[in-house]
């Protein structure tokens, strides 16, 4: 679950810690103190685009941190899967830090990309945002909820399917290639045999654009090659008696006379043989090098001329040797594919056909999981309906199937509902109004976080468009999910308020020239003069006070039910 929650310089937000427990989290507030703010910093944590301007005014970043205890060994197993180790305690610190043009999200101090960090935190947290519900009236949303729901049985064969649709879709693509009429195929051969021929024909070989490089400077300098060596050769040899080498040489013999008369000329003397030896090896390389050194201007170009034809084909076919291979291999494919056309069109066609009737298989069984899934899903939501004031409720899911393929199979879904006994059920969007939405909701996040244990679960104003008893239900409901999950809930209403485990009021301040947002957990007295807030409006009388203290009572004995 959620325990620790550490908020800066996000929008109103200066600094806050919120420390969450288990069960049934309430978050109340004035109109527009900031308390969606603190589910934007949640979401921007698990992920969410966000942009600069929610970096609070004068500040250099935003930082969220959330931490989460994790006590379940299959959660724990699924994180590790993810390459994530907890700690020994369970505990995963999930950081996001946010500065102008980009942001930092890091797992247990790791840096990590935001595609691993939503695969983490769909594991333990599931956020249900004010307008989320009227994702409902999509029907491309009941068939992602049915497919959320049976993921085990279904998941598998979403994955066969979309391979299969991958290669369907690339047959077409081959398939529609084959377009050509005989006048084009021919003069298309004509082209691709004349750009093979000339590449073979150059024969290049790799590497060898370079060594002629190399080989070119040595020709091309050759003259000035010789010149600086000759020059060389008078300064360090023996043709002039100013040269190193006759200088050393006379220098070696005036040792000599002197070296055997002192043991400590002997190192100095030795050293003299040393260059002297030196300079020798030195002169005859020079020499040998002289010796083997031709200014042959045939060569220089002949080089010239295979060099230009060589980047001549580089220019046309590739900058490179690789590219330019590469080139040649698919132009000898599209050869082979125009000599034998027919025949290749044809086979293109039947693997068409073929890999076709497997999709249309592999589409049908997976309709077949969903339609026996469906009769699941619609039951336990309609249980869950049945708890949230919705009586004599009838919910359905019907089929239609799409007359192309997709990746996701070629099925339409859609939720069919009846509230009224008689009535027929219909689309929801021709029924449900916001509140009803809202519920139905609702009752969806409780079968699927109870079909896949998520441990966290966050409803932002569930309580959209109801009041009265239906308010009461649905509190009731939270109150229930509480009790296997951790919820935090924002909301308006006194009755579902009274239900809290914990109990924090956001406040909107202003001081210093600033606007702040601030969270505060709640007592009991202060819980049951925020009930009496939410009951009673502008004026608390000493009887809306009283009311909230029995509306606080009863849903504590309502809880232990």
């Amino acid at each position: 679950m959620l325990v620790h929650l550490h908020v800066k310089n996000f929008a109103l937000i200066d600094e806050t810690d919120v420390d969450f427990g288990s069960g049934l989290n309430i978050l109340t507030g004035e109109t527009g103190a900031g308390k969606s703010i603190l589910i934007d910093a949640v979401s921007a944590a698990l992920g969410q685009k966000v942009t600069g301007s929610i970096i609070r005014k004068g500040a250099e970043y935003a930082y969220i941190e959330l931490v989460f205890s994790i006590d379940d060994a299959g959660k724990m197993e699924a994180v590790r899967e993810l390459d994530i180790q907890p700690e020994e305690d369970g505990t995963v610190i999930v950081t996001r830090k946010i500065s102008a043009g980009k942001s930092i999200s890091r797992i247990n101090d790791e840096a990590v990309t935001l595609s691993k960090l939503r695969k983490l935190t769909s594991l333990l947290l599931d956020i249900h945002g004010q307008h989320e519900h009227q994702s409902l009236l999509s029907e491309k949303k009941h068939l992602e909820i049915l497919d959320e729901y049976a993921k085990s049985a279904i998941r598998p064969q979403k994955e066969i399917v979309a391979q299969l649709y991958h290669e369907y879709a690339e047959l077409r693509k081959l398939c529609a290639s084959f377009d050509m009429d005989e006048e084009t195929r021919l003069r298309q051969l004509d082209f691709i045999r004349y750009e093979i021929s000339e590449i073979e024909t150059a024969a290049i070989r790799q590497g060898e654009e370079e060594q002629l490089e190399a080989r070119y400077k040595v020709c091309a300098s050759g003259a000035k090659i010789a010149s600086v060596l000759h020059e060389v050769k008078n300064e360090i040899g023996y043709d002039s008696p100013q040269a190193a080498g006759e200088a050393v040489d006379r220098a070696v013999r005036a040792m000599s006379q002197i070296s055997g008369l002192d043991p400590a000329l002997e190192s100095a003397a030795a050293q003299l043989g040393d260059l002297e030896a030196v300079l020798n090896d030195c002169n005859r390389a020079i020499s040998d090098y002289l010796d083997n050194l031709v200014i042959d201007e045939e060569e220089l170009s002949q080089i010239r001329e295979r060099l230009d034809l060589i980047r001549s084909i580089c220019a046309k076919y590739g900058k490179t040797w690789e590219k330019v291979q590469a080139y040649l291999a698919e132009k000898k494919e599209e050869l082979e594919k125009l000599v034998h056309y027919e025949e290749k069109r044809t086979a293109a066609q039947k693997k068409l056909g073929e890999k076709e009737e497997e999709l249309k298989e592999a589409s049908l069984r997976l309709s077949r999981l969903r339609r026996e899934a469906s009769a699941g899903l619609c039951e336990k939501i309609a249980q869950s309906l049945s708890q949230l004031n919705f009586q004599n409720v009838q919910l359905e899911m019907e089929f239609r199937q799409l007359d192309e393929y997709t990746k996701n199979g070629t099925d339409q879904a859609q939720f069919l509902i009846s509230t009224n006994i008689g009535e027929e059920p219909k689309p929801l969007r021709m029924v449900a109004s916001g509140g009803e939405l809202s519920r139905i909701m609702l009752a969806v996040k409780t079968v699927l976080a109870d079909d896949d244990d998520i441990p966290t679960l966050i409803f932002d104003e569930i309580d959209t468009g109801i009041s009265g008893r239906t308010a009461q239900m649905v509190s009731e409901k939270l109150s229930y999910i509480g009790r296997s999950h951790q919820v935090l809930c924002i909301t308006h209403l006194p009755q579902i308020a009274a239900m809290a485990d914990q109990h924090y009021l956001i406040e909107k301040t202003a001081g210093e020239g600033k606007t702040k947002t601030r969270i505060q957990k709640l007592e009991e007295d202060q819980q049951v003069a925020e009930l009496a807030r939410l009951l009673g409006g502008a004026q608390i009388t000493q009887t809306v006070l009283d009311n909230a203290r029995e509306m606080k009572k009863l849903a504590e004995q309502t809880k232990k039910y």
